[in-house]
């Protein structure tokens, strides 16, 4: 992996450095050694997609909780 801190990866970046990583992988003449690193670097990128992913879906859950009391609220005015 390049020498970017892990949380400095947006989830983009992220997705696109797994992307790389998989294509490397399906070219097959990569060493065992470097796969290795690859496999784990590519397990650690997709933990921080989901945490990422994790993180959006509580702000979501937040906002559309917020915005029904809103609408709740306006009703029984």
């Amino acid at each position: 992996m390049q020498n970017k801190e892990m949380k400095d990866y947006s989830y983009e970046e992220a997705v696109e450095h797994i992307e790389n990583i998989l294509a490397k992988m399906d070219e097959g003449d990569v060493p065992l050694a470097e796969s290795m690193k690859n496999f784990e670097d590519g397990m650690k990128l997709i933990a921080h997609c989901e945490s990422i992913l994790n993180l959006y879906e509580r702000k979501i859950t937040k906002v559309t909780e917020d915005f029904q009391e809103k609408i709740k609220e306006e009703e029984i005015e």
